[in-house]
């Protein structure tokens, strides 16, 4: 019998901004800025390299760092610049406007214009998880004699105090790369969801509501 694609995909949940993985692990994502090394003075990129290591020997805890490289849609820009195209009335704006449609049409054509994302994973594993069917991730951390209330109000406090510390080794990332100039934004829900269906799916581009 075939598996439904569900099966090898490692995710079992996303709540609350947290990626809770089959097995009982978590995973929260940043969204990081990327620096012009090359473009930095040679004291500048000494300095940098001295504050990305001094990071990466502060952490008691392993991160991963994921580039995303894909074509770059240019179709939704041509359109604006269509509309504006036909909305102009300054006959010499409109032949400049044209020209610049068909410069860009040209160049995406020739090259493959492409976008980077930089994201940096951030795991936790509590000290206790495990996993089986029908009661959920985190349903096996707490007794089966338990009234369902109960259980299920005991699972979410287990869940916010790994939530807790999860954010607590987030905060060391985002601080230890704000100091090398590296901003960085959590992926809460709704972007953590459009990530994994673009990485899964990446040929379409709509991506599905979330069901409330």
């Amino acid at each position: 019998m075939a598996k439904s694609v569900q099966e090898f995909i490692p995710i079992e949940e996303i709540r609350d901004g947290v990626i809770i993985i089959k097995g009982g692990q978590l995973r929260s994502i940043l969204l990081a800025s990327s620096i012009n090394f090359d473009l930095k003075s040679a004291d500048e990129q000494t300095a940098i390299l001295q504050q990305y290591q001094a990071f990466l020997n502060s952490l008691d805890f392993q991160v991963q760092f994921f580039i995303q490289s894909r074509k770059l849609n240019i179709r939704p820009y041509l359109a604006i610049l269509e509309a504006r195209y036909k909305d102009q009335t300054n006959d010499l704006i409109k032949i400049q406007t044209r020209e610049y449609i068909e410069f860009i049409k040209s160049v995406t054509e020739q090259t493959n214009v492409m976008t980077k994302s930089f994201f940096i994973i951030i795991p936790f594993a509590p000290a206790v998880f495990g996993s089986k069917k029908g009661g959920g991730i985190l349903s096996s951390l707490f007794p089966s004699k338990k009234g369902s209330s109960q259980a299920a109000q005991d699972e979410m406090e287990k869940f916010e105090e790994n939530r807790s510390q999860m954010e607590q080794r987030k905060s060391i990332v985002v601080q230890g790369l704000a100091r090398i100039g590296i901003r960085t934004v959590s992926l809460g829900t709704e972007e953590l969801v459009e990530l994994f269906y673009k990485i899964f799916n990446p040929g379409d581009s709509k991506v599905p509501a979330l069901q409330k």
